[in-house]
């Protein structure tokens, strides 16, 4: 017997005219704050099941696939892969859901969509709970990333995937086979008999070059952080990070007053959001949100 969906698929399209794909979890529970998920960059909804099935049992949980990942179409044009497109998408689909404010979960390019929300569109946010990301990305871990992202990641079966997985992804100690098992199945789908990326992998198109990570000359992300001052913010980190450093952390802290940040053990980049200090921690920045007049009923 198949257990039934937990979310409602959610169909919209850009401006540009992309179709787009959105879970909508906990749609009937209005009166809270609602959570808007956003992922990695190669990532899709998928990665928030977990955490959204949680959440949704008392509140309304958005989970959309950018554009070019999961069930959302490629691009026509692979220039438009930016945060900033990226962003008026999602602006977009909470238009489209009559979402005025919502808290946003943003792991890795999520979070970087985030900020770009704090300096355009303040408004529409209760608070932030980043995923192992901050203004500052190291350059160790883009030089890490930047080889997969345009590789379509073909294998014959699941096991070759995961094992791509582990290769691909760093500082995961401990980990059982479940959840490389899990890890493996919000990255890649089935496709034509194979196992394959679940991205367009012209995603590369608009990522910098190697010159480029390594010149030091990256956009300074701190005004847009520093514009959250005053929501409640949560900081998730796993503990061997190449992407979010301790000292970005304690900057951030410094910089926004009330931020909360929590270290997961045994985790790189990035946590998976599932682990119990994560869940809580998001928790407690939902607490302060609804305790607060931020006026986030959806």
């Amino acid at each position: 017997m198949t257990s039934k969906q937990s979310w409602r698929d959610v169909h919209y399209t850009a401006a540009d005219g992309t179709k787009l794909y959105a879970r909508d979890y906990g749609a009937e529970r209005a009166g809270r704050c609602p959570v808007l998920c956003l992922s990695g960059l190669t990532r899709n909804s998928r990665e928030f099941h977990g955490i959204a099935e949680h959440l949704s049992r008392s509140r309304r949980v958005i989970c959309p696939d950018y554009r070019g990942r999961g069930m959302s179409q490629f691009a026509g044009d692979p220039n438009t892969y930016t945060p900033f497109v990226e962003m008026a998408d999602v602006v977009g689909l909470v238009d489209q859901l009559g979402i005025g404010k919502t808290m946003i979960v943003g792991t890795s390019r999520g979070g970087l969509i985030a900020m770009l929300m704090a300096g355009m569109h303040r408004s529409r946010l209760a608070g932030v709970v980043f995923n192992d990301i901050g203004p500052v990305i190291e350059a160790d871990g883009l030089l890490r990333i930047l080889p997969y992202v345009g590789l379509t990641g073909q294998f014959p079966g699941w096991p070759e995937a995961i094992d791509a997985i582990k290769v691909s992804n760093v500082g995961f100690d401990g980990m059982s086979e479940a959840e490389w098992d899990y890890f493996a199945r919000f990255s890649f789908t089935e496709r034509g008999g194979q196992i394959v990326s679940d991205h367009d992998p012209k995603l590369a198109v608009t990522m910098p070059t190697e010159e480029q990570v390594t010149s030091g000359n990256a956009p300074d992300l701190w005004p847009a952080f520093l514009a959250l001052g005053g929501l409640p913010i949560g900081v998730v980190r796993g503990e061997n990070s190449d992407f979010l450093s301790e000292v970005t952390v304690a900057r951030m802290k410094h910089g926004v007053a009330g931020l909360e940040a929590v270290t997961i053990a045994n985790r790189g980049h990035t946590p998976f959001l599932t682990e119990p200090a994560a869940m809580e921690l998001i928790e407690r920045t939902l607490s302060r949100i609804d305790a607060s007049r931020l006026g986030c009923a959806d």
